[in-house]
């Protein structure tokens, strides 16, 4: 949407094919989010569409994209139900999926009392005992970070292994190790270890791995990389994909920029500007 809000600017015929799934839709207000910090996700999800619908070239379809085929300047989006629509270029913002640890009680907490992000939920723990559980080398890490938001108690579940030197560093910044595995959530943020403890928190955190919500990207040939945590679709910094009049963003910055390259695609040679993907064909 904030690609399609640039297009549409540009008096460009945009399409935004939306199934309402959105990443954070187990959240319940949106944090650090410049003039909706703080705001209700429901409105928030609400509000952008009701911007965009007010310009006269979007087009708006509520669902999803079954295929998508063609080459720059003459792409074709079906639904499920078969129905076609034709674009010129096609931005894939289809988004990710979190991978959870398999942890009893952990899912239904997600977004809720379990986080990935200290700087969208760190503030709200009012600076209490933080858990991070372990899912690789990247909880270190995570560990580290957030002793800047309270106090840090990493379980390790058999998911990391801690050097000495690894160690004596989070031990030195506060953070105190449980080596422990864990039995299950339970609770606000209380953690059943597999010993019969129960250790109880103001917020967990993990690092979760996450990996592209459906196909599309690969069927059109685009990459699909290995980043810090997790499977993403490859772009460069223009969000452009190797596939021609593909672009690519999963964030609402990202997405900014990548309309505006999307458009400035459709103006200029190859050679001169960047190229972009999501779900909105422009034409």
């Amino acid at each position: 949407m904030a690609a399609a809000l640039q297009l549409v600017r540009a008096r460009k015929s945009v399409l935004v094919i939306d199934a309402s799934e959105r990443r954070n839709s187990f959240a319940t207000y949106s944090p650090k989010f410049l003039g909706q910090d703080g705001a209700d996700v429901v409105e928030v999800a609400a509000n952008a569409p009701s911007q965009l619908k007010a310009y006269p070239t979007l087009s708006w379809i509520d669902g999803r994209a079954a295929d998508v085929a063609g080459q720059a300047d003459d792409f074709t989006v079906t639904s499920p139900d078969g129905e076609s629509h034709r674009g010129r270029r096609i931005l894939l913002a289809t988004g990710v999926t979190d991978q959870l640890p398999p942890i009893t009680g952990l899912d239904e907490r997600w977004g809720q009392t379990v986080f990935h992000c200290p700087y969208c939920h760190g503030y709200e723990l009012g600076e209490g005992r933080i858990n991070v559980i372990a899912t690789g080398p990247m909880s270190a890490h995570q560990a580290q970070l957030l002793t800047e938001w309270g106090q840090v108690t990493l379980l390790v579940n058999d998911a990391l292994s801690l050097s000495l030197d690894g160690r004596a560093d989070l031990e030195s910044r506060g953070v105190v190790i449980e080596d422990a595995p864990i039995h299950r959530i339970k609770g606000h943020a209380d953690v059943r270890m597999a010993d019969g403890r129960l250790l109880s928190f103001a917020g967990l955190f993990t690092a979760a791995r996450y990996a592209p919500s459906n196909a599309l990207a690969e069927g059109l040939g685009c990459a699909i990389e290995e980043a810090p945590m997790g499977l993403q679709v490859g772009t460069d910094a223009e969000s452009k994909t190797p596939v021609p009049g593909v672009f690519a963003c999963v964030e609402v910055g990202r997405g900014t920029l990548a309309g505006i390259q999307l458009h400035r695609s459709l103006l200029f040679a190859p050679e001169t500007v960047g190229c972009m993907h999501n779900e909105t064909p422009a034409r």
